[in-house]
């Protein structure tokens, strides 16, 4: 089934009507020699800019150690954007005007004096707001952080308090927000340091993705969704995170990460975040941010006992996906041959408030799987044992919401239907919503909100530094609770399959199964 496009375009109701004005600004990018801004970074200013997004004035200065000049620097970045940008050829003319406003300052992030050279360029700009109206991005180590706030404080480029003459400051970064609750601690008190709380972006591209910002507008725009949005209509909730690919020449990463650092602390808690919690009294930034810490609050403590019994790690061994082989994780290059490092999680979690008490949210990622997908199952629960139940047992489906984040991004309704014919005979039916088919294929990509959101000052989207703690809780009591386990047989898992056993038996307890993300063409 398919979902027809309204009638009439004055019903489409302009929610960015309200969003702040987009001042001029100069944006400052440490580490810029590195992959993110070629990548990433320079591409969604190029598409921000071509899209007349952009500050009426504004500057871009890349901050590095290596020997660059404004020109060189601009043609390394034009040749990666013929590879990187999301629309193809690139605009010879958007380049040129937007090209002219980037420039380039070498020094060593620990220099006063790199600086100093710094600021004397902030002046040559002339105007007060492109002197003062700063977004210094950190692509850098986190461990440098530190260096990076202390020097643009020194240097009076950063000042604690936006406003007044000395315009406004803010400081974006990138995760990993530390490897546990201490770490994070820590490396907050250094962001925090010189700078407030509100001048901190901590910056996650999952939630700048289209379809995890609709969460919220499709949950509480929708009455006849947010009505069953609850213990009394959901059977239970099920989040899935899948990749393809296994973690090839990241061995160095995932050894120190594992699955749960790497996915479950970021991008998966904050997606049920969004999926479970309360209706915030406003679309204000901090309203939104402190129902999200609310919800995470209010998931229930693990003990190392619970652990055992509700989370599953796994690890994969040799195998193949869609016919290529693959080789086991301990066989991969930078890999401890003895290691326990997941690559695998599954979770039960219960949340202890008073719309969700007793519904289990299962939580699961993991890597050489069948497909990439992320997706999000409300699974409804079962209708009275009585009439078509009583006779089908089973065999008549649970309806189910299920809201696909990626890829073919989508919302589909499952419930069940009469099979034409003489007989009486039922199964389960899907309509769905796809994105592409009713708005078209465009979708920026997630740096392209999240830098625009940073410039005008828009937090929603970030992640404010008690969420992040908050998080690190969660996964510490889990990390605690497998400590000097070693993996059993029954979390192994062949690459190209969907996970250990153990992550079957985990639902079975519940009477509940795993359902797969469907292939959405």
């Amino acid at each position: 089934m398919s979902v027809t496009q309204p009638s009439e375009e004055s019903q489409v109701c302009n929610i960015g009507e309200v969003r702040k004005a987009v001042e001029p600004c100069t944006i400052v990018i440490f580490g810029a020699s590195g992959d993110l801004t070629a990548r990433k970074l320079i591409p969604a200013l190029y598409h921000l800019a071509k899209d007349k997004q952009m500050p009426p004035a504004y500057r871009i200065i890349g901050f590095a150690r290596r020997d660059k000049t404004d020109e060189s620097w601009r043609t390394e970045l034009r040749t990666a954007l013929d590879q990187f940008s999301r629309t193809k050829p690139v605009d010879e003319q958007v380049w040129k005007d937007f090209s002219a406003n980037i420039f380039y300052c070498i020094g060593d992030l620990t220099d006063a004096a790199a600086y100093q050279k710094l600021e004397q360029k902030l002046t040559s700009f002339g105007s007060a707001p492109l002197r003062k109206n700063l977004l210094f991005y950190l692509a850098t180590q986190p461990s440098q952080f530190a260096d990076v706030i202390q020097q643009l404080h020194d240097s009076k480029l950063l000042h604690r308090e936006n406003g007044g003459g000395n315009g406004w400051q803010r400081l974006v970064v990138e995760k990993p927000f530390g490897h546990d609750l201490a770490s994070a601690q820590a490396l907050n008190t250094e962001l925090t340091r010189y700078a407030h709380e509100s001048q901190v972006c901590r910056i996650d591209h999952y939630l700048g993705k289209e379809t995890v910002q609709n969460i919220l507008m499709f949950r509480f725009s929708n009455s006849i969704f947010e009505r069953l949005w609850n213990r009394e209509s959901v059977d239970f909730v099920q989040l899935t995170v899948s990749e393809k690919l296994g973690v090839g020449e990241r061995g160095g990463y995932y050894e120190e990460a594992g699955a749960i650092r790497d996915m479950v602390q970021n991008h998966m808690l904050q997606v049920l975040s969004l999926i479970a919690m309360e209706p915030p009294v406003s679309l204000e930034a901090e309203a939104v941010r402190d129902e999200k810490v609310k919800l995470l609050k209010s998931i229930r403590h693990l003990t190392p006992a619970d652990v055992a019994k509700q989370v599953v790690r796994g690890q994969y061994f040799a195998g193949s996906v869609d016919g290529q082989p693959r080789p086991g994780y301990r066989q991969e290059p930078k890999v401890n041959p003895d290691s326990n490092v997941e690559t695998f999680v599954a979770m039960k979690l219960l949340i202890d408030n008073w719309r969700w008490s007793g519904v289990p949210f299962y939580l699961r990622t993991g890597k050489n799987l069948p497909q990439s997908a992320s997706e999000v199952r409300i699974q409804f629960s079962h209708t009275p044992n009585v009439l078509f139940a009583a006779q089908c047992g089973n065999k008549l489906d649970a309806n189910a919401l299920t809201l696909r984040l990626q890829p073919n991004e989508g919302i589909s309704l499952h419930f069940n239907g009469k099979v034409p014919g003489i007989g009486t005979s039922v199964r389960p039916v899907r309509m769905h919503f796809s994105y592409d088919s009713e708005f078209g294929a465009y979708t920026p990509e997630a740096y392209e909100r999240l830098l625009l959101d940073a410039i005008v000052g828009d937090a929603t989207l970030f992640i404010r530094r008690d969420e992040v703690e908050t998080a690190w809780k969660i996964v510490d009591s889990i990390r605690t609770g497998w400590q000097n386990k070693p993996l059993t047989n029954r979390e192994f898992y062949a690459a190209g399959t969907w996970g250990p056993i153990a992550a079957d038996d985990l639902l079975a307890q519940s009477g509940h199964e795993w359902h797969e993300p469907q292939v959405i063409k």
